[in-house]
């Protein structure tokens, strides 16, 4: 009987979890360059006195879908989409270097190219800093031109050029900041056959019809947990009822 229990409780404890993971896709499916996280069920032993014979289920985040998004087209001189693999570099909060999909960039009043996140786009030697009163384009590999708006009008010149990398996917983890990073802090070399897609943004990977319809199944299968939780119940009251009897 307590075995049905701890499988059911957790089992439902794990679907819980599961439709958490789902909804957060599912409310990032108008985010740029957002990955959709993945996870998997694993039994875990009930540690404690007895036989081992209990057993948890437990729903684990196993990493995200690498399938590339939709590209948009917008028109915007700041936006870049990554043309198939690879990934452009920023600062995280942190100080530490991260990757994202994410290519829609702004300028911050320190005159800094960020993403709309405020995280510093990085070239080989740190941020990028933009002249004033200037007008960038960025090139497919990565190079960023300004050119004067003000006058004495100069000649156009290159300020620096995004950091970008294609690391091995397996090798990538994503943080709570939507970063994906690589273990022990490392740091991914410059690889030239990334290229950027000017006037664009790459959009969620995540399939709203998918999503959807796994929200629906787990709902049902957490429903099924329940009815086990309560036959469970009900066989104990029953089995009470017999050892009074037979007292």
């Amino acid at each position: 009987m307590d075995r049905l229990i701890y499988t059911a409780m957790s089992g439902a404890k794990s679907l819980f979890e599961r439709q958490a993971v789902v909804a957060n896709n599912l409310a990032n499916i108008n985010t740029t360059g957002y990955r959709a996280e993945t996870s998997a069920f694993r039994s875990v032993p009930v540690n404690g006195s007895g036989l081992a014979t209990r057993a948890f289920v437990v729903d684990s985040v196993t990493g995200a879908d690498f399938t590339p998004g939709p590209v948009h087209e917008t028109g915007r001189a700041l936006d870049v989409a990554v043309g198939g693999s690879g990934w452009i570099a920023v600062q995280a909060s942190d100080g530490s270097e991260g990757y994202t999909r994410a290519g829609s960039f702004k300028i911050s009043a320190e005159g800094t190219l960020t993403t709309q996140g405020g995280q510093p786009v990085l070239s080989d030697s740190g941020p990028i800093s933009i002249p004033p009163d200037t007008s960038i384009s960025i090139g497919e590999d990565g190079t960023i031109t300004a050119v004067p708006t003000q006058p004495p009008l100069k000649s156009t010149s290159v300020v620096g050029r995004i950091k970008l990398v294609n690391p091995p996917e397996q090798d990538l983890t994503k943080g709570p900041d939507g970063l994906f990073r690589l273990p022990g802090g490392a740091t991914a070399e410059i690889d030239d056959k990334v290229q950027l897609v000017g006037g664009a943004v790459e959009g969620s990977n995540v399939n709203a019809a998918e999503a959807m319809v796994s929200m629906i199944s787990l709902a049902r299968q957490f429903e099924m947990q329940m009815k086990l939780l309560q036959n469970a119940q009900g066989d104990d009251q029953q089995a009470n009822q017999l050892l009074t009897v037979n007292s």
